[in-house]
């Protein structure tokens, strides 16, 4: 992920779940799909991707990824040139700003890693680092063994933050 710690002062003040993490939380369970129990896969995000009708679209791109909205219809579109890994963390990203900061009508865009850090971002950092490094790995894998696998220093730092901030 481009930016993958949450840095506004509102994300980083907080060592409590704030509310909108609690709503997040709440949302996500939800869905029933084991975020944060299990890690989700590529295939478990194509399997939300369709059961919420959104395209994915895979193309050479300047940034990670966005998430848009144009006449009704979402969209998912990643950078083709990123490592899988990563990639999976920007689709996770953004597939999080469908579920939590979609509005009901009018287009609407999202970009990784553009722009100041807001508590959307954060709240998508949270969903895709959750998805992907759920708390029963975090808690039991050291840093070492998380890099040999793949992830950044940066992921696992940030996914550290959101245990020890949020609980989750």
């Amino acid at each position: 992920m481009t930016r993958s710690s949450c840095s506004t002062a509102y994300c980083e003040a907080s060592s409590v779940a704030p509310p909108s993490m609690r709503f997040i939380s709440e949302r996500i369970d939800r869905l029933k799909i084991g975020w944060n129990k299990r890690t989700l896969t590529e295939r478990d995000l194509y399997r939300l991707c369709r059961r919420f009708r959104i395209h994915v679209e895979e193309m050479p791109l300047r940034t990670d990824g966005f998430y848009y909205r144009v006449i009704g219809r979402d969209f998912i579109a990643v950078d083709s040139k990123l490592p899988e890994l990563k990639k999976l963390a920007v689709l996770f990203h953004e597939l999080g700003h469908y579920l939590f900061h979609t509005p009901d009508t009018g287009a609407t865009a999202n970009f990784h890693g553009v722009g100041r850090r807001t508590r959307k971002e954060c709240e998508a950092d949270v969903f895709a680092l959750c998805a992907l490094i759920p708390r029963p790995v975090i808690e039991t894998k050291s840093v070492d063994e998380l890099i040999d696998e793949g992830f950044t220093s940066e992921m696992v730092a940030a996914r550290l933050s959101v245990l020890e901030r949020h609980g989750f």
